[in-house]
């Protein structure tokens, strides 16, 4: 059974194991709250994840260990995994969707395991790990819904209140729920006042399904840049844990996480994939009211594939009106570029791409003029197109 004895026992065994990640006071992100990071993307392995998975496997007996372990994984709990069993100098096996990022893959090769990629998402790994465990004896390390998992994940909690003090609310990512379960149930039993507050991604929100119609709901599919939380249904234990110690679960689209990860990396020198940027996604977008309040966000994890890190930049850039793009209907005539590029430099915009493009116009002799733009915000490009319209430009 989970109890806080267990979260403690965790913590003592797990030190020399895991990093204790201090808490980070973050400026410039949510100014109308006094916020934290607590940075488990600087954990070893990269994650949260190493806590849960090697705190189960230093609890196996010997006899398990010699048959070695099994895990199936997004990514992150299989780093855990493979860590934890090469440490033991046990055996492990990885199932993996194929659609894990390269980098992840190729971490959990180099920590010692060996890896299954399975076709699909988490949930297809799962089927195939249990298929595996079956058939060739392995013990199976379940990323959430496992006991003395989650008390490994508890112990998170037990830093963050040993850290800070007067703490008015958490904010934890929600995949499967064992993060979420434990580091809940440890709250509320030592301070039961401090508010804990999940988050799901709109296009994976299994936990908020399920808490919301009172029983556990599996999603059809999946579909989000937060991978590591990509997850179509939550374990029994977690959801019952969720249910009874989680104060509210919000959602977050896949927008806000591309925001929340440039303003990580832009104001706190922070890398943070998807999943692990959520938490502060929903602080920066204020979806629990958090005004005046003392908050800690769980920055889950950094494992971000770097060409995933690019576009996510990229739509983050977009999103913030840092990165623009304008369609232009001109008169096909010489000095039209020269025009539209003095008007947009006038008003401090940088010019970074430009393409012409023939097409069905007013005029037969109309073309297109597409020009993309480095700008300072929203407003500064409004201001673009407002003085672009003000010399006769017609802005499609």
């Amino acid at each position: 059974m989970l109890s806080l004895d267990k979260v403690f026992n965790a913590q003592t065994v797990l030190k020399g194991i895991v990093r204790e990640t201090g808490l980070v006071r973050a400026y410039g992100i949510a100014p109308e709250c006094e916020l934290y990071l607590k940075p488990e993307n600087l954990q070893i392995t990269g994650s949260f994840k190493v806590r849960g998975s090697a705190y189960k496997i230093a609890m196996l007996s010997d006899e398990e260990k010699a048959k070695g372990v099994i895990a199936c994984s997004a990514g992150n709990h299989a780093q855990g995994v493979a860590l934890a069993a090469s440490k033991n100098g046990i055996k492990s096996l990885i199932c993996l969707p194929d659609t894990a990022p390269i980098s992840k893959v190729e971490a959990t090769k180099g920590y010692g395991a060996d890896v299954c990629l399975v076709e699909g998402c988490y949930d297809d790994a799962y089927k195939k790990a249990l298929e595996l465990k079956e058939s060739e004896g392995y013990t199976f390390v379940h990323p959430f819904d496992d006991e003395n998992v989650i008390a490994g994940q508890g112990t998170i909690a037990l830093e963050v209140l040993n850290d800070l003090d007067n703490i008015d609310a958490i904010v934890v990512p929600i995949g499967g729920g064992g993060l979420i379960s434990g580091i809940a149930y440890a709250v509320k039993k030592i301070k039961p006042s401090v508010k804990v507050y999940g988050v799901q991604v709109a296009g994976a929100p299994s936990m908020y399904n399920s808490i919301n119609a009172g029983k556990i709901e599996c999603l059809p599919s999946v579909h989000t840049i937060a991978d590591g939380i990509a997850v179509k249904q939550p374990g029994e234990n977690t959801f019952n844990l969720v249910k009874k110690y989680v104060d509210d679960i919000a959602i977050v689209s896949d927008d806000e996480v591309a925001s929340a990860i440039l303003a990580l990396i832009e104001k706190q020198k922070m890398i943070a994939e998807g999943a692990g940027a959520t938490s502060v996604a929903a602080v920066m977008f204020d979806k629990f009211g958090l005004k005046g309040k003392r908050v800690v966000s769980i920055v889950s994890g950094g494992n971000i594939d770097v060409t995933s890190l690019s576009r996510v930049i990229d739509r983050g850039l977009l999103n913030s009106g840092r990165s623009s793009s304008l369609l232009i209907e001109l008169i096909d005539k010489p000095g039209q570029l020269k025009d539209i590029s003095r008007i947009i430099a006038d008003c401090g915009g940088n010019v970074t791409g430009v393409h012409y493009e023939k097409g069905n116009t007013e005029s037969i002799n109309g073309c297109y003029l597409r020009i993309e733009m480095e700008t300072r915000d929203y407003n500064h490009v409004k201001l673009i197109v407002e003085s672009l319209r003000k010399e006769g430009f017609k802005i499609v």
